[in-house]
């Protein structure tokens, strides 16, 4: 046999045996495999059947769980609408009871409502009875008295106001004893601290001023024609004339500066024009009051430039040139002012502060008297709204306040301005408290009888011994004239309390005035 035949049989019984061992190989792995698949089988069945009993052994659990829970949400429910049901019954039964109560209430209420009602009508009656009963008694007892009721109030209205008179006199004198008493102590302790602390080359302002005359002839002529030119005179100005045996001379008295000046103004052009009447003195006296205002004007410039001072407001500024006619204890104010700002300039300079700010607040610290006569308030008040109106400065309004320790003072320009002042005040000689006093009086005096309805305006004169009131003719007729005359002198006697008498002129005047074309 050829060798290529061998190999091929040999080939082809490889080719049987590979095979015949392929599909035996394959056979013995089925049938592994499905060994293994039936154990698989078996093994997941049997899983299966441990997950079945398992959930329902949750199951079970979860069931009696569940169970248990909504019994315990039921019991608690049940406990809650039992609460509840509680609740409500007590709420109903205070309920029922409030009414109950509220019935009461208003039950009581009618009851005192109809007994409420009895008792008016029988209030009434009560009241008409009386009524009667007093109609009776009082026509029995004005029949025993012979006087009316009318006049039986008005006695006793007298009575009780001679009372309270009386009672006000002493209380105003033992004030005044008190207020002099106190004075005295101030006035002894600012004397003692400034003694020999400053020195100025004016004294206090005088009451009256003398206007030299050419010759004794002109006294004739300036009291005119049974006296018709001084009166005219008097009455324009509210200054009293004195002409004496003095030689060529009259002498000019009043607490008032300004009418003192138009008086002295007015006298000298009229003694220098030579026409002495009536008609001619209004008009030199309506010329003078102008004139005088310009000079005011002219004397507040002349103030600030010679504190050395600028940019204050024309307003202040004439304010200012008031001051030179305004008095305080019979000292000029504004010299005072200018002592002060020069005063508080020097301390703050030697203490290093503002020197400007202190001359300017010394200056406008009084201030406020330029229109204490004029605005009701102190003149510390006022000369507080009048910087405030010209924004100065809060510092140098805080020391205008301060200056008389009215507020506590807080810095130290308020403190500066309030050593000046006293220095100022204090010095001897720089015032006069009785002159002061006097001219309060005076000028009590003048306001009490301008306080009258129908008063045009008044003048105190020979020294607070006589006042003069110029009433309206339009608004007080002659009948009138007397009343008012009693009724002010009874408003001074209660007001005032003073040496001697007191004169009350008062003065209706009629005029007609027409012109010529």
């Amino acid at each position: 046999m050829p060798v290529w035949a061998t190999i091929a049989i040999a080939v082809v019984l490889s080719a049987v045996v590979g095979t015949i061992a392929f599909f035996a190989g394959v056979s013995h792995r089925r049938k592994i495999a499905e060994a293994k698949i039936g154990s698989a089988e078996e093994e997941a069945k049997r899983l299966v059947n441990d997950a079945m009993k398992t959930a329902q052994q949750k199951r079970k659990e979860a069931l009696v769980e569940a169970k248990d829970a909504a019994l315990q949400m039921k019991t608690e429910a049940d406990k809650e609408i039992k609460e509840r049901r509680n609740e409500l019954t007590r709420q109903e039964r205070r309920l029922d009871q409030k009414e109950e109560a509220l019935d009461r209430k208003v039950a009581n209420m009618e009851q005192k409502e109809e007994e409420l009602q009895k008792r008016t009508e029988l209030a009434e009656a009560k009241l008409a009875e009386i009524e009667q009963i007093r109609t009776r008694e009082l026509e029995r007892l004005e029949t025993i008295a012979g006087l009316s009721s009318e006049d039986a109030k008005q006695l006793l209205l007298s009575n009780l106001d001679q009372e309270l008179t009386h009672e006000k006199a002493m209380h105003i004198a033992a004030y005044e004893a008190q207020t002099k008493d106190e004075a005295e102590v101030i006035a002894r302790e600012l004397i003692s601290q400034a003694v020999a602390r400053c020195a100025a080359d004016h004294s206090s302002e005088a009451t009256v001023s003398v206007v030299p005359l050419p010759s004794d002839e002109m006294k004739g002529r300036i009291i005119g024609r049974e006296g018709r030119n001084i009166r005219a005179l008097e009455n324009a100005t509210g200054v009293d004339l004195i002409i004496d045996d003095t030689p060529e001379a009259i002498t000019l008295s009043s607490f008032d500066p300004v009418r003192r000046e138009i008086a002295r103004m007015t006298l000298e052009r009229l003694i220098s024009d030579g026409r002495i009447h009536p008609a001619r003195i209004e008009e030199t006296v309506d010329k003078c009051r102008r004139e005088l205002e310009l000079t005011m004007k002219r004397e507040g410039e002349k103030a600030v430039m010679d504190a050395g001072l600028h940019g204050l407001h024309p307003d202040i500024v004439k304010l200012l040139g008031r001051l030179r006619f305004r008095t305080s204890y019979g000292q000029n104010v504004l010299n005072h002012s200018l002592e002060v700002s020069y005063l508080a300039g020097i301390m703050a300079a030697e203490l290093g502060l503002n020197v400007t700010q202190a001359k300017r607040a010394g200056l406008l610290h009084d201030i406020g008297k330029a229109l204490d006569h004029e605005i009701e308030g102190s003149h510390i008040s006022i000369g507080v709204e009048i910087a405030k109106k010209y924004k100065e400065n809060p510092a140098i309004v805080h020391a205008i306040e301060a200056h008389h320790g009215d507020v506590e003072p807080k810095t130290a320009l308020a403190f500066l301005v309030m050593a000046a002042d006293a220095i100022s005040a204090a010095r001897p000689g720089a015032r006069r408290e009785n002159l002061e006093s006097y001219i309060k009086r005076l000028e009590t005096l003048e306001e009490i009888s301008n306080s009258f309805e129908g008063v045009e305006r008044s003048f105190a004169i020979q020294a607070g011994r006589e006042v003069r009131i110029m009433v309206k003719p339009e608004a007080i007729s002659d009948d009138q004239l007397v009343i008012l005359a009693h009724s002010i002198s009874r408003k001074i006697e209660e007001d005032l309390d003073y040496p001697g008498q007191i004169k009350v002129n008062v003065i209706r005047e009629s005029r007609a005035v027409e012109y010529a074309k």
